[in-house]
């Protein structure tokens, strides 16, 4: 409980705008960074002199973030771009990966933030997937699947564990994901509650999180997964109005949720050997993850109960027409 306790009531951050170090020369991804924490996040990154690519499905939004980024920083050697991104949309996603590595060569760290939660009931993707499914986790596979090229390239040239992937989770990982972690029979039926898909692809993403770390690490990638906080987001637009009254109390500006991804994707306090871990909000890595859920990321003949390789195959096979 005390774990669960100070993501709602997360100690002072350590890494903010104030103590970054300039970022010029380095490259981001941010998905969902025109609006929330991806575009808080946006802002301190650009702040940094950082070049920041907002990937998102409206140009338009992404053209008035960057205005208002520019406007706020008016003195920043930053770089803002905008990546047109479908995640829901997988035959997509390759020629958004096709015209990112057109013009760059290099990515230091991808920030998978864009997600969805509790859409109406019955949403699906252009390809049949239940909505949640595909936009949190088939399409930030495939993604970044298809910048791993890119990735490993850029760590040839750095110190181990500087390039990264940073997933976002959700403090529903901890209070009431399932104990096999992602119950694939709830998410492949169309009219499963939408809350249970969320808490599903949430655990996915730190799955996602974790086999990448397995597989990346030796090429110097390190990847994450952040529960970024309870915030006042618009992640939340699909739940009834009253949620985000009750909850105000609890609720923290979608700053606060940059600074848990910018502590994962830029703090020197986490190493190589991090790779898969969690971290929670305002940037510190979880001391005491659900056992349940680790057991799930074991293979069974390791004492396991192999749920995650069971879903990262599952992503595997529906996403390899699309590589």
């Amino acid at each position: 409980m005390g774990t669960t306790w100070s993501q709602f009531f997360p100690p002072a951050p350590t890494l903010t705008e104030s103590n970054l170090p300039n970022q010029k020369g380095k490259i981001f991804v941010v998905t969902g960074g025109y609006s929330g924490v991806g575009l808080a996040l946006c802002k301190i990154l650009y702040q940094a002199e950082g070049k920041v690519y907002i990937a998102g499905r409206s140009e338009e939004k992404a053209t008035q973030a960057i205005a208002d980024i520019k406007s706020a920083y008016p003195d920043s050697q930053g770089e803002l771009a905008f990546l047109l991104l479908r995640l829901d949309d997988l035959a997509s996603i390759k020629s958004a990966v096709e015209a990112y590595t057109a013009v760059e060569s290099r990515l230091d760290v991808l920030f998978n933030n864009a997600g969805v939660s509790n859409p109406p009931l019955g949403s699906t993707s252009p390809q049949g997937h239940e909505l949640q499914l595909a936009t949190n986790c088939l399409g930030p596979y495939l993604f970044t699947q298809l910048l791993l090229p890119t990735l490993k390239s850029t760590a040839k040239h750095t110190s181990p564990g500087s390039v990264r992937v940073v997933w976002t989770a959700s403090i529903v990982v901890d209070v009431s994901a399932a104990k096999e972690g992602v119950n694939l029979e709830e998410l492949l039926q169309p009219n499963t509650n939408p809350q249970r898909n969320y808490e599903n692809t949430k655990v996915g993403n730190w799955f996602l999180a974790h086999d990448l770390a397995s597989g990346a690490e030796s090429h110097g990638i390190l990847s994450v997964v952040v529960n970024p906080g309870n915030l006042k987001a618009p992640l939340t637009r699909h739940l009834s109005p009253i949620v985000p009254i009750l909850a105000a109390p609890l609720l923290y500006p979608s700053r606060m949720g940059a600074l848990t991804a910018l502590w994962a994707g830029l703090s020197s306090e986490l190493e190589l050997s991090d790779g898969g871990k969690y971290v929670l909000p305002w940037g510190r890595l979880h001391p005491n993850p659900r056992q349940d859920l680790l057991q799930a990321m074991q293979r069974e003949e390791d004492g396991g109960t192999g749920s995650l390789y069971k879903f990262i195959q599952y992503c595997a096979d529906q996403t390899l027409e699309y590589m």
